[in-house]
């Protein structure tokens, strides 16, 4: 009998394979999914627990600390929370007073807890946050200046209290390192824009993490808190004002917790929470009012977030109110890493200074996988741009070599009042926004209808724009 050569059909199959999986996947119907995606809420739920704390307080005030606004009580700080932790766990207590401090350093098992009429201002000389720590600018991972609430490869952490943490930056030092004369830059002072195209170009060129070194000399600004590699994280119920940059940054985090905290920063960059590549995310009961985006889901940057490859999933937003911003929830640019299973419901966004309410934005250089985003139960008052938009040509555009995919978004009872579009996609014809379900949605006030291009599977169900039934 003569033997068959099947190794061309092999062959042939594993060519296809990609394609008809990616069809399947971005052929999921609108009546099944949603019902799916959205009854995983609760599961995930179960999987999101704060910590808990033994019932031992530190008062910062009795290793030194002096609420006076002026004495520096950095090493107060990291004594109490070295007693605490040796302790083996409880509350680092910052009573009512004005503390004035450097980086903040946690430890397992430790609280920082800020009572009613207490703030921590931090220091604006960058000098208070050296030595570099191991961090992450923009996506990418580095040595840099540390950021002002800090904590590496920690279990069950937590920064609560009704009290107000003050990052001081303003456009006398932070916020002109961005190198924009709005946020006070002069022609010939130096700026982080030139450090952080070195710190791009060393990522893609492959240079350890190690060698990229930053800090002292150079000028990319802090995050304000950061747990980095932390499981078991809580933050609640503070004020948080004036940071460098990003407020709330888990990076690598498992089993996080943000409720009931206030943010209002207007400088440059200033978003209010990231969570990066981190996985049970809850976000709820918030306030933010932020010169950037409210909530930005991200997952590395390029190269640097292809190599450690960890998707940001199961982040859920809850009870949410944002005011101004660039969005309220936004996932990218940074989203090399995927993102996956976001859920948001209950929110309020409404101001003329918030440009979007639901944003994803990517480009070829980023690539990575989006998919599986609910939203339900949102009011949408007033928004500059689009209630709804998918761009894939942001920031440098269709310039690189990753293909973003982005498939089954799911809208439900969201409405707006005013806004330039509607819904705003833009996909790449190779790469087309895939599956985007919207239903029981009203849109009125709407300047210029939507903006499409490049988009398959688009569902409305019960959608009015300007009092309009879509088909």
């Amino acid at each position: 009998m003569k033997r068959i050569d099947i190794r061309p059909l092999k062959q042939l199959w594993l060519l296809l394979l990609p394609g008809l999986v990616f069809s399947v996947l971005s052929c999921s119907t609108s009546a099944s999914l949603p019902d799916k995606g959205w009854d995983q809420l609760q599961q995930i739920l179960s999987q999101i627990e704060p910590p808990s704390f033994p019932a031992r307080d530190f008062n910062i005030s009795e290793f030194g600390a002096t609420g006076d606004g002026q004495t520096n009580c950095t090493e107060a700080f990291k004594n109490a929370i070295a007693a605490c932790h040796a302790a083996g766990g409880g509350r680092v207590v910052v009573p009512g007073g004005v503390f004035l401090t450097g980086a903040i350093h946690l430890r397992s098992k430790v609280n920082l807890h800020v009572t009613k009429n207490a703030t921590i201002r931090f220091s604006p000389d960058p000098k208070q946050y050296l030595p570099v720590v191991y961090t992450r600018f923009e996506g990418v991972e580095c040595l840099n200046y540390s950021p002002f609430i800090y904590a590496y490869e920690l279990e069950n952490i937590a920064i609560t209290g009704s009290g107000t943490l003050d990052g001081q930056a303003s456009n006398d030092n932070w916020w002109s390192w961005k190198g924009q004369k709005e946020h006070g830059w002069n022609d010939g002072e130096p700026n982080g824009n030139d450090d952080a195209t070195t710190l791009y170009r060393m990522a893609e060129e492959g240079v350890p993490v190690e060698n990229r070194i930053f800090g002292a000399g150079h000028y990319l600004r802090p995050n304000f808190i950061q747990p980095y590699k932390c499981k078991n994280v809580l933050i609640d119920s503070v004020t948080i004002k004036r940071s460098p940059m990003w407020e709330i940054h888990p990076v690598l985090c498992e089993n996080v917790t943000i409720s009931n905290v206030t943010v209002i920063s207007h400088g440059p960059n200033n978003d209010g929470c990231n969570p990066e590549s981190s996985q049970n995310v809850l976000i709820k009961d918030c306030y933010f009012d932020t010169g950037d985006d409210c909530i930005a889901i991200k997952s590395g940057r390029n190269s640097d977030g292809r190599r450690i490859n960890v998707p940001s999933e199961n982040i859920i937003i809850q009870g949410c109110t944002m005011k101004d911003g660039h969005g309220g929830v936004v996932i990218g640019s940074e989203m090399s890493g995927n993102c996956r299973n976001v859920f948001v419901e209950d929110c309020v966004m409404d101001s003329p200074n918030l440009d979007r309410a639901l944003r994803i934005k990517t480009n070829s250089l980023r690539g990575g996988v989006v998919e599986n985003i609910f939203m339900r139960n949102v009011t949408v008052g007033e928004v500059s741009d689009a209630v709804i938009i998918i761009s894939f040509n942001y920031g440098e555009g269709d310039t690189g070599l990753h293909t973003p995919i982005v498939r089954n978004i799911y809208v439900s009872n969201v409405t707006s009042r005013k806004s330039k579009y509607a819904i705003s996609l833009e996909g790449y014809e190779r790469s087309p926004v895939t599956n985007l379900n919207l239903s029981n949605c009203r849109f009125d006030g709407v300047q210029d209808g939507n903006l499409l291009s490049n988009y398959k599977n688009l569902n409305m169900k019960n959608v009015y724009i300007n009092g309009e039934l879509q088909k």
